[in-house]
Parts: C-alpha cells; sequence; structure tokens
C-alpha cells in the first residue's frame, strides 16, 4: 500500500470504475478521507472532462480498455486486494463485461461491491437513461423547491448526483464494516432516487403532520416564512435570513428597528405579508456591507449570500480552511473533520493513463506485466 496517506479510512483499498458525477464524487469522498482508490479510466484522447475534473482529486489514474478480452482478469486482480469496488454503468453493463459481482466476489468474497445509478438496478425504470433532474422529480423533492406561483427550480445537481454520491460512500464503509466481521461482502445498490427521497425524510413527516403544503413558496422553509428567505439589498446583492426561533426573529427585527407589536409573532401565519413588507424595505435600504456590519456578533441568524469567488475569501471560511487553492483553482477542502487522523489537501487530479504504471506497480504488478499490457493494448499511459 502507497505510504504517506492521511485519515481514517487510510486501510481502504477500493477500485474505481470512473463514471461521472455522483461515481467519482462518492470515490473522492473516500480518497479524501484517506482511502486508496485505484481509478480505471477508458481510453481517451482527451484531458479529464471540465465538469468532473475536479472530482478526480486524490487518486491515481489508470486507463484500461475494458473491452479488451483481457482486461476483464487485471481489474479482478485488483479485486483481490481491495475492500470495496463501484462502478456507476447501467444495468448489466458490468456483467457483459465480465465484471458482475459473481466473478468479483468469487475472486473476493470479503468485497463490497457499490453500484451507482440513476433509478437503481430494479424496477420499470432502470434501464432508462436520466440526469440528476429525472430523478429528483420522481420523489417529490424537485416539486418542492420553487418560487408560490412558478414552476420548480432545479438545486444544482445537489441532490440527486451528490446526494446520492454520499449515500453510495456511506453505504461502501457500513457494508466494509460488516464484512470485516462476517468476512463476507456484500452488493451496495445506491440510487440517486433513494438517495433524494431519503433527503426528503422530514419534508415527508411535516406533511404527514399536516405542517407542509403541496403548494411551492408557502411552507416554513421554502422561502414560504419571511424570516426564513433571501432580501436584496440596495447595492444589488443579497442577504439570507433564518430567524426560526422567536429569540433569533426579536434579535433580528430589533436591529433593523422593525420591532412593533404587528410584527412580533411571526408564528402566525396572517402576520407574514406584513413581516415580508417590513424585511425588503428595511434591506433594501441597506448594502450587503451595511448589513453584514450591522448583525456581526448577533444572533439574528443572517449571512451574506456569498458566490463562487466570494466564498473562499470569507473570513470565517478563511479562519477554518473551507477551501484551498491549487494550480487548477479553489476547490472545497475535505470534509468532515477528524482530530486524530486528519485528512490532507488532496493531490491534485490526474490525467486519464497519467499514472498507469505506477499504480499498477502498487496494486501488484510487476514491470513486465505491465509493460505487456501496454504493448497489447489492454492498458494505456499519458506521460
Amino acid at each position: 500500500m502507497p505510504s504517506g496517506r492521511q485519515g481514517p479510512l487510510r486501510e481502504l483499498r477500493v477500485v474505481e470504475l470512473a463514471g461521472l458525477g455522483p461515481t467519482p464524487f462518492a470515490a473522492m469522498a473516500l480518497a479524501d478521507l484517506g482511502a486508496d482508490v485505484i481509478r480505471i479510466d477508458r481510453p481517451q484522447p482527451t484531458d479529464v472532462g471540465v465538469a468532473d475534473a475536479a472530482l478526480a482529486r486524490g487518486r491515481p489514474s489508470v486507463v484500461l480498455d475494458l473491452k479488451h478480452e483481457r482486461a476483464a482478469e487485471v481489474v479482478l486482480r485488483l479485486v483481490e486486494q481491495a475492500d470495496a469496488l463501484i462502478e456507476g454503468y447501467r444495468p448489466g453493463v458490468m456483467e457483459r463485461l465480465g465484471l458482475g459481482p459473481e466473478p468479483c466476489l468469487a475472486r473476493n468474497q470479503r468485497l463490497v461491491y457499490g453500484r451507482m445509478t440513476g433509478w437503481g438496478q430494479t424496477g420499470p425504470l432502470a434501464s432508462s437513461p436520466g440526469h440528476d433532474l429525472n430523478y429528483i422529480a420522481l420523489t417529490g423533492a424537485l416539486a418542492s423547491i420553487g418560487r408560490a406561483g412558478e414552476l420548480p427550480v432545479p438545486p444544482l445537481n445537489l441532490v440527486g448526483d451528490f446526494g446520492g454520491g454520499l449515500l453510495l460512500a456511506f453505504g461502501i464503509v457500513s457494508a466494509v464494516l460488516e464484512a470485516r466481521t462476517s468476512g463476507r461482502g456484500q452488493v451496495v445498490d445506491a440510487a440517486m432516487t433513494d438517495g433524494s427521497a431519503l433527503l426528503m425524510t422530514m419534508t415527508y413527516g411535516l406533511r404527514n403532520a399536516g405542517l407542509w403544503s403541496l403548494e411551492r413558496g408557502a411552507n416554513l422553509l421554502d422561502g414560504g416564512a419571511p424570516f426564513y428567505d433571501v432580501y436584496a439589498t440596495e447595492d444589488g446583492g443579497a442577504v439570507a435570513v433564518g430567524c426560526l426561533e422567536p429569540r433569533f426573529y426579536a434579535e433580528l427585527m430589533r436591529l433593523l428597528d422593525l420591532d412593533r407589536p404587528e410584527l412580533r409573532d411571526h408564528l402566525d401565519r396572517t402576520t407574514w405579508p406584513a413581516i415580508r413588507t417590513a424585511l425588503t424595505e428595511a434591506f433594501a435600504r441597506r448594502t450587503r456591507a451595511e448589513c453584514e456590519e450591522l448583525f456581526a456578533g448577533s444572533e439574528a441568524c443572517f449571512a451574506p449570500v456569498l458566490d463562487l469567488d466570494e466564498a473562499p475569501r470569507h473570513e470565517h471560511n478563511r479562519a477554518r480552511s473551507t477551501f484551498y487553492e491549487d494550480a487548477g483553482g479553489v476547490l472545497p477542502m475535505p470534509a468532515p473533520r477528524f482530530d486524530r487522523t486528519p485528512s490532507a489537501i488532496p493531490a491534485p487530479p490526474s490525467e486519464p493513463g497519467a499514472d498507469t504504471e505506477a499504480a499498477l506497480a502498487d496494486w501488484g504488478f510487476d514491470e513486465a506485466e505491465i509493460r505487456e499490457l501496454v504493448e497489447t493494448g489492454v492498458a494505456a499511459t499519458r506521460r
């Protein structure tokens, strides 16, 4: 195993069949916490795709032509040494490549076989194409996000893709822990639909209790409540307030000089229109910087709305080193944080094939074997 890895998962070895979105995100999350992940990329003449380049950090890249008749044996040799495998192909693809759960678990009965798909391995839609937006549309998540009287708003691809990727990483760690007791691996079926449904558990609970309306922008946490929303400032900026509790709301209104009897009962929905009008006007008279100064050190549950360039420069994020910078630009640091086994700053993403020889050597292939794999087209390098 390569030396120098840091983090609580540094004894974990993972084979990643590179994919898009949630698959590399799950592998990145594991590598960020110290796991030894070997990324198997497809042969390609171009660099790592822009969309997923940042997600490739912290792990070496080996290019294998999985359609080559000998490629499956190379992957199975890696599987013999691994705790887990991650793949994100449509159902049936890995089986056609000779790398489905059956041959992999035959080589390593302790292997955790992680499968990442949109719809899951079973069900009427299992083989259908789709993307994040489709998956969250099916679970009630998308319908719940947006302004009153408007269509739902796509929440970037945070819910399906990256919520699903985290669920896969969590499932892999859970199954590896179980395998270390039972001696037996298993298949982890992580679907983005399942993940987005799970993230909606509290919302479904509120709906069951009669506390959540199907109307968008009419609820406590969806922008319906004026004390949990975003407001424009005089200079074109925006601020976010989230004063759910009475004492935090009282502090907000005191600082804005809005402590009036008719605005005090913020949990009475009949007061919401008046509160919204008052807050809209109060913030519109101030710049974002003036608002930050006004609320500094208060308990008003306030934050400026920062863009992607501003966020890394904010004093709180700088104090916590929430972001780091490498040759590719600014990126978020690994999370969460561990006081005894901290994670290191991730290594920058490798171009596909840049580590083929070194990574295969680290996983037990000798020099002659690696040279022969490259010469026959099973593997490829990029120097």
